[in-house]
């Protein structure tokens, strides 16, 4: 009887070890509404389902009026105001218990009004050129980007930033003399990532505008890898 309790304890903890990683995307907008959304869902999801996480997909912010039981939330093209006061409440909550978030594209464009977002996304849009092929700079020598080429050419909708945070770990910069209409100047940050301060990872990129782009072999590693990395797992450095 007591080798039956040891073994059920055992399997317990076994299960408890191996238990599927969660994960949400989230794409509800209030703004400009991103066409590319469901070509980003899809390429998001399929993602997770290669890494065997459990994935839950909603654009609609419902699912904040309860408690969030994820290890990652992801805000895919999420634009203006798309959180009520109680469900702020309870982002907030589960950033502070230690969740993890990764924001994509205008995920920047969203909740300007509330300044605790405004710090875990890292920076907040202010305008862009049209859709163009930039040169995007490595400038960090971190795993998440190794597959990378130093100089990685690649067409998009690119952001200028205001309201940047001091302290970014910034992985990903824009050659504003290779494209029109960039405003940051020499500091044009488009990928990085923070320590949230209550034990989570909070990663931004500015790319994922266009449908092409999800479909793009060196993107979607960029997907992945924030994806693996902000759920403590180890990225993939080669492609």
């Amino acid at each position: 009887m007591k080798n039956i309790a040891i073994m059920g304890i055992f399997m317990l903890l076994s299960l408890s070890t191996f238990a599927q990683k969660k994960v949400l995307i989230f794409s509800e907008t209030a703004g400009y509404h991103h066409n590319s959304i469901p070509t980003g869902v899809a390429a998001l999801s399929e993602i997770a389902r290669e890494h065997d996480f459990q994935v839950d997909t909603t654009s609609v912010s419902d699912i904040f009026q309860n408690t969030l039981d994820y290890d990652l939330i992801i805000f895919l093209n999420t634009t203006g105001d798309v959180l009520n006061d109680l469900e702020q409440g309870n982002f907030q909550q589960y950033i502070e218990n230690g969740g993890n978030y990764f924001g994509i594209h205008a995920a920047a464009d969203t909740e300007y009004d509330w300044p605790f977002y405004g710090k875990l996304v890292g920076a907040y849009f202010e305008s862009h050129p049209h859709i163009q092929e930039a040169e995007v700079d490595v400038v960090s020598d971190s795993p998440l980007v190794s597959f990378l080429p130093k100089k990685w050419k690649r067409t998009d909708e690119w952001y200028n930033y205001k309201d940047i945070q001091k302290d970014l770990t910034v992985l990903l910069q824009l050659n504003e003399s290779s494209y029109e209409g960039g405003k940051n100047g020499k500091f044009h940050p488009t990928a990085w990532y923070q320590e949230t301060g209550f034990g989570g990872i909070a990663f931004y990129t500015g790319g994922g505008h266009t449908d092409e782009a999800y479909s793009e072999p060196l993107f979607r590693k960029h997907l992945e890898n924030a994806m693996l990395f902000a759920m403590g797992e180890k990225p993939t450095i080669k492609q």
